[in-house]
C-alpha cells in the first residue's frame, strides 16, 4: 500500500478548527467487527482480510488486534500498531448520504463501529478505555489502498476518500479485555499537543513534524514507525 499523508486537492473535508479539549471524551461501541471470510485478491499476499462483520458477544482484544480476526498483510494493514481499526457512525453517515447506499458496521473494514467519539479527530496519543479493561492508543490514520477500493466498487474511489478526509483511525493495544457492542468508550487521555489523525492525514506541516518527533524523542509519544518517511518528506516538501 502506498501512503500518501500530506497536502490533499482543494475540496478536502478536514474537520479543523475545534479546540481538542471540546471533543466529547465519551462514546460507545455500536459494533465490534471481525474477518467474515478471506476474499482473493490480486495483489500480494493474494488475498484480503477486509472482509470484516459485526460479532454478538464480548470479543478478546490482544496485542495483534481482536481474537478471531484476520490481518492478511500486516506490513500495511496490521501489527501492534494498527491492531484495531476505529471508524465513527457520523463519518458512515455522511458516505451512505454521498454514496446513496448503506455503510453496515464492517463494510470499511473496521473492527469498531462507534458513535459519540470523532475517530478521525482523535489526537495521536489519545488513550481510550472500552469496557471494563480494554485500553487502546491511537497512533495514525487509515490510507485508502486498492483493496478498499476494490471492496467499495465507485469510481475514484481512493481520490474521494482521500479527498473527504473522513479516515478514521488506527490504534495500539496497551492493555488487553474483552470488549463488546454496546460497551461505553472513555477518554482518558488526550495529549495536549492537539495533532489529530485526520490533521496529520489530510494537512501536516512542519511544525506537527517538529511537535510530534520533539515528543517522541522525550519519551512522552510513541510514534508508529511509518510516520518517519513521511515526517522526511514533509521536511523536504517545504524546505
Amino acid at each position: 500500500m502506498a501512503r500518501a499523508y500530506g497536502p490533499h486537492p482543494v475540496g478536502f473535508q478536514y474537520r479543523g478548527g475545534v479546540n481538542h479539549y471540546q471533543r466529547p471524551t465519551r462514546g460507545t461501541v455500536l459494533a465490534v467487527c471481525r474477518v467474515h471470510q478471506l476474499l482473493p485478491f490480486s495483489g500480494s499476499p493474494g488475498v484480503t482480510a477486509i472482509d470484516k462483520r459485526p460479532v454478538d458477544g464480548p470479543v478478546r482484544v490482544l496485542p495483534l488486534g481482536l481474537f478471531g480476526d484476520v490481518q492478511a498483510d500486516r506490513e500495511n494493514h496490521g501489527g501492534s500498531d494498527q491492531a484495531v481499526y476505529a471508524y465513527s457512525q457520523d463519518d458512515a453517515d455522511y458516505w451512505a448520504g454521498e454514496l446513496g447506499r448503506d455503510i453496515p458496521p464492517g463494510l470499511f473494514g473496521e473492527n469498531l463501529r462507534i458513535d459519540g467519539i470523532d475517530a478521525t479527530g482523535a489526537v495521536i496519543g489519545e488513550r481510550w478505555r472500552i469496557g471494563a479493561d480494554v485500553l487502546l492508543e491511537v497512533t495514525s490514520p487509515r490510507v485508502p489502498c486498492a483493496t478498499f477500493a476494490h471492496r467499495m466498487g465507485e469510481p475514484q474511489w481512493v481520490r474521494r476518500f482521500t479527498e473527504i478526509g473522513l479516515v478514521g483511525t488506527y490504534l495500539r493495544v496497551l492493555e488487553r479485555g474483552t470488549l463488546a457492542a454496546g460497551d461505553p468508550i472513555v477518554v482518558e487521555h488526550r495529549p495536549a499537543h492537539g495533532i489529530t489523525v485526520g490533521k496529520f492525514f489530510s494537512a501536516p506541516t512542519v511544525a506537527d513534524v517538529r511537535t510530534l518527533q520533539g515528543l517522541h524523542d522525550a519519551g512522552e509519544l510513541t510514534l508508529a514507525g511509518h510516520y518517519w518517511p513521511y515526517f522526511e518528506r514533509i521536511l523536504r516538501r517545504d524546505a
